[in-house]
C-alpha cells in the first residue's frame, strides 16, 4: 500500500477544515478551534499535535466547556472507556491557556438555534 504524506495542516484540499463536535457545550466548530484529548492509562491527556493513537475526544479550550463535560460525564462515554478519567492535565492546559489569554476575552461558543421551515 502506498501512503502518501500527510499535510503538516487540518486544512482539506478543497480549503476547508473539518468540523468536530465539542463534547462539552455539544457545538459544532473547525477541528482548528478545538482541542484533542485522549485517555491515556486512566488520565486525559492534551493531544496538541493530534497525533496519540487512539480515540480522541474534541473539547472547546474553555473552561465552561470542560465544567459542562465533566458535570455530564461526556468523556469516558466519548471515548469509550469505563470508569471515571483524571481530568487534571485538562484542567492545567485550560488554566495555562486562560491566563495566557488574560487581557483578551476568550470567545465562548455561540449557542445557534435550530433554522424551521415555516412551510
Amino acid at each position: 500500500m502506498v501512503r502518501y504524506p500527510q499535510p503538516n495542516s487540518t486544512r482539506r484540499a478543497d480549503g476547508t477544515s473539518p468540523v468536530r463536535l465539542c463534547v462539552g457545550c455539544r457545538q459544532r466548530a473547525s477541528a482548528g478551534e478545538l482541542s484533542r484529548v485522549v485517555a491515556s492509562d486512566g488520565r486525559l491527556v492534551v493531544d496538541e499535535r493530534r497525533r496519540l493513537p487512539g480515540r480522541g475526544a474534541w473539547l472547546h479550550p474553555h473552561p465552561d466547556c470542560l465544567a459542562k463535560a465533566e458535570r455530564r460525564r461526556a468523556f469516558p462515554r466519548a471515548l469509550r472507556v469505563r470508569g471515571m478519567l483524571d481530568t487534571a492535565g485538562v484542567r492545567h492546559y485550560v488554566e495555562r491557556l486562560a491566563e495566557s489569554k488574560a487581557g483578551v476575552e476568550l470567545p465562548r461558543p455561540e449557542r445557534t438555534r435550530k433554522q424551521v421551515d415555516p412551510s
